[in-house]
């Protein structure tokens, strides 16, 4: 699914024209990701959790070259769904 059938469920389920639809899911993304940039996770109960993870530092090999390099310490977001999005997607 993408952002566009997103917006197009969003409006035929609420009467809303697609143009508010689209403008509120982008303001809603951007949101999620300034308050990640931040380090600042987002909780979203019933739904689940955007939340930053610390990669530790490691080495690596770079096969071309064939020499070793060292990634740094870094951050990447991570969604962490709650317990009643996982039953509903499992089924239960």
């Amino acid at each position: 699914m993408t952002k566009a059938d997103i917006v197009n469920e969003i409006s035929l389920k609420t009467g809303i024209e697609k143009a508010a639809v689209l403008a509120t899911v982008e303001s809603f993304m951007d949101v999620v990701k300034d308050s990640l940039a931040k380090q600042d996770n987002v909780y979203l109960r019933g739904f689940g959790s955007f939340i930053i993870k610390k990669r530790a530092q490691k080495t690596a090999r770079n096969i071309s070259k064939n020499t070793t390099i060292v990634i740094p310490e870094h951050n990447i977001p991570s969604f962490k769904p709650a317990k009643t999005f996982m039953d509903t997607v499992k089924g239960e």
